[in-house]
């Protein structure tokens, strides 16, 4: 008899009996008075076939009932969860976690060498309070951007849903409402993620999950530093009314030296200008689309160089750093403000002379050159001024100075026509 076999069937200490299994939000569920059922060896593992307490719950209501996949012992080699199999930290699958942590761990396959390493895993975790990922991944760094990046912070409840009914989809299901299965379309049979395996995801190769997660994560908006090395400054955007300077440089300080900080509260934004550009491209990498200061995400962005800053960012004589700048010799002044107006006046909205009669305004203007005036009895009738007291006909609109221009519905000839052709008639 092989000694696996024996050890397997026979060395009941290596079977696990656990009080709670180990779980992630998402699996777990939402409902904070779940009940579980547990049965006692009740399946093997399906890394290690070993058998294992087995845990079942339902995780919400209209959600598919869930039940623990693999053993604990697995589970904590890996720091997975023992349903899904997603990173316990991040809730990322183990390809994409590896690759992002850059570690390379990997268990053996075959049954006596699989055996072997889990005993030997199995005495590293008892000598540890448990909590803690052992292995090649607890000798790994603490974190990774573009884990960070790619992290699930809230649970996908949506995971938890029940399958799709075969018999709806073959239109026999007849249960109706009450059929405990999704009557929805199926996914196409040639999508990638159809074909999911349970222990490729352990192991960390061909998982279809993880190749999608790693391509988004190739094409995500990077923050790349300008080739003028001479740029140290960083833009920070979005600050609101909440955040202020020392909460700016307590975060920023950690990154190196900082020579000034400079914030823009019309604009709600700060510009952090660093002693050195490896500070700063340390700052920009650490901090671009992960700064989170008093609950908002904030903009970070590489400063302008000094002659973008000279030709866009100076206005009214302030730079974009906020500071006073001085004016430069041989430059035009600045136009003259325009004339107050005077509130006691009356309006003149027809820049009129005011020493002129109203009964002025009715003089029609001579037809253009070329054109024959038209016979009498046509046309809008012509008003007489009164007495030698009129003024001269207004010069046409070509003519006229730049501060008299007319809109042709304001044009003093056209407001006076009807009525000097009613009084004309009424005499």
């Amino acid at each position: 008899m092989a000694t696996s076999l024996g050890s397997n069937t026979y060395n009941r200490q290596n079977w696990e009996d656990a009080d709670f299994p180990i779980l992630c939000q998402t699996c777990l569920g939402e409902n904070p008075y779940i009940r579980m059922t547990k049965e006692k060896y009740g399946k093997e593992c399906k890394i290690c076939a070993r058998p294992f307490t087995v845990f079942r719950w339902c995780p919400g209501t209209r959600m598919r009932f869930k039940k623990t996949e693999v053993c604990q012992t697995c589970s904590k080699m890996k720091n997975v969860c023992q349903t899904c199999l997603l990173d316990l930290e991040y809730g990322l699958p183990i390809q994409v976690r590896d690759t992002g942590l850059s570690v390379k761990d990997e268990v053996p396959k075959s049954d006596v060498n699989k055996e072997y390493y889990t005993q030997n895993m199995e005495r590293e975790i008892a000598n540890t309070d448990g909590t803690r990922p052992v292995g090649q991944l607890g000798k790994a760094p603490s974190s990774s951007d573009m884990l960070l990046k790619l992290a699930r912070t809230t649970p996908y409840y949506k995971r938890n849903r029940p399958h799709i009914c075969s018999f709806w989809v073959k239109g026999e299901c007849k249960r109706g409402e009450e059929c405990p299965y999704r009557h929805e379309k199926p996914t196409d049979p040639d999508d990638p993620l159809a074909d999911q395996n349970i222990k490729d995801r352990y192991y960390g190769i061909n998982d279809p999950v993880a190749d999608k997660l790693l391509k988004r994560a190739s094409t995500m908006p990077r923050l790349d530093p300008p080739d003028d090395k001479s740029i140290s400054t960083l833009y920070i955007g979005g600050l609101g009314d909440t955040v202020t300077e020392g909460e700016l440089k307590s975060h920023f300080y950690q990154f190196g030296e900082i020579r000034t900080i400079t914030i823009v509260q019309r604009q709600q934004c700060a510009f952090i200008q660093f002693a050195t550009r490896q500070s700063a491209e340390m700052a920009a990498e650490k901090s671009f689309n992960k700064l989170i200061i008093n609950g908002r995400r904030l903009t970070v962005k590489w400063g302008r160089s000094q002659a973008a800053r000279g030709k866009e960012g100076i206005k009214d004589g302030v730079s974009e750093m906020g500071t006073r700048l001085d004016p430069v010799p041989g430059l035009p002044g600045a136009l003259p403000p325009p004339p107050a107006l005077d509130e006691e006046a009356p309006a003149n909205y027809f820049n009129l002379d005011p020493s002129s009669s109203p009964a002025v305004m009715n003089i029609a203007l001579p037809p253009p050159p070329g054109i024959n005036p038209p016979p009498p009895g046509f046309g809008p009738p012509m008003f007489h001024p009164m007495g030698h007291m009129a003024p001269p006909m207004p010069p046409p609109m070509s003519m006229r100075p730049p501060g008299q221009i007319h809109y042709p519905s304001q044009d003093p000839q056209r407001m006076g026509a009807h009525a000097a052709h009613g009084s004309r008639h009424g005499e």
